[in-house]
This record gives structure tokens, C-alpha cells and sequence, in this order.
């Protein structure tokens, strides 16, 4: 993780002296606040140039102080989305199969009753297995519905957690520019 934000702290550095280098933007090309969907306008006249400085500065500080990077929690997220799909294909599965074990069962358990009842253990058999099964499926129904809904929890959790440490960093990002006399909007 330390790695990864040296890395994202190197690069940075590079977009700051790429832009001191050659002040005018190309056209299309985002500024770091607007990559990060916050909106910074110079209120003291500062140029490109150092508004990519200041912007540098403030996302290392904001880095430091938020104990969160952008860069890296978008990576987060893409990550809890797919653990998310393969939980539910995993809830979808759940229960496959239950119904076969119960009639096995449910067979057993009948042909021993009919067996007591009427010395006739097929009947018994029949009628158990007939119960297990659908008891059995019941049960794995319950069992996916309820593996579903979690893995859609847990999903949902992640992805909250992830949306409320990038909104921390981009208050902490707009203070900084805002400091350094910029208005800022995110």
C-alpha cells in the first residue's frame, strides 16, 4: 500500500513537472482537481502552472491527511464489484442438489414408519422420499434467498465504505486549494 502511494505520489510529481514544462494544457487534457471531479477556479489570477503545483501539494496532503487515495479506492472498487458478482453466482448456487439428499432421507425415515405402520415399507418410502424432497427444497430456496441478500449487503457495504473515504479526501483536497486561494466545488 505504501508502495502504491509513492508510485501515485511519483506521478504526481511528473504531472506537475509536465505542466510546469509546458503551462499551456493541451486541449481536452484534465487538470489532477478535475480528474477527481473537484472543480478549482484561481481567485488570485494564478496560472497553469501553479495551479498544477498547488494542486500536486494538495493532493499529497490531502493523501496524508485522509489516509485515502482517489486513485487507489477506485481500484477498491472495482475489485468489491467483481467479489460482489462472484458472491452471488456463489448465493445463486447455494441449495443445488438439497432436494435429492432430503428424498434419500425422507426414504429412509418413510419406509421405517410404514414398515411399523402397516408392513408395507414401500408406501412409507414413497411418501417420505415425496416429503424430504420438497422439505429440502424449501429449505435451500430460504438458504439461496438468504446467501443472495448478504452477498448484496456485503456489496453495498463495500461500496458505501469506498464512496465515503473518496468524498474524505475531496474535502480535504478543497480545503487545501481553498487555502491556496481557490474556489472550489465538488
Amino acid at each position: 500500500m505504501k508502495l502504491l502511494n509513492k508510485i501515485n505520489r511519483v506521478l504526481v510529481s511528473a504531472i506537475v513537472l509536465a505542466s510546469i514544462i509546458n503551462p499551456v494544457m493541451a486541449e481536452g487534457q484534465k487538470s489532477l482537481a478535475s480528474t477527481l471531479e473537484v472543480f478549482a477556479f484561481p481567485q488570485k489570477g494564478q496560472d497553469s502552472s501553479q495551479q498544477s503545483q498547488d494542486e500536486a501539494e494538495c493532493y499529497n496532503w490531502a493523501v496524508s491527511n485522509s489516509g485515502s487515495d482517489p486513485f487507489n479506492l477506485q481500484k477498491q472498487k472495482v475489485a468489491n464489484a467483481e467479489q460482489a458478482e462472484i458472491d452471488k453466482a456463489r448465493a445463486a448456487q447455494t441449495g443445488q442438489g438439497a432436494g435429492a439428499g432430503g428424498a434419500v432421507r425422507g426414504a429412509v425415515v418413510g419406509a421405517v414408519i410404514g414398515e411399523i405402520v402397516d408392513d408395507d415399507s414401500s408406501k412409507g418410502a414413497a411418501v417420505g422420499a415425496t416429503l424430504g424432497l420438497v422439505k429440502n427444497r424449501r429449505k435451500a430456496r430460504r438458504a439461496k434467498k438468504q446467501a443472495t441478500a448478504q452477498a448484496e449487503q456485503n456489496a453495498q457495504s463495500a461500496a458505501s465504505a469506498t464512496e465515503g473515504q473518496i468524498l474524505n479526501f475531496k474535502k480535504a483536497f478543497s480545503v487545501c486549494l481553498e487555502a491556496k486561494s481557490y474556489l472550489v466545488k465538488y
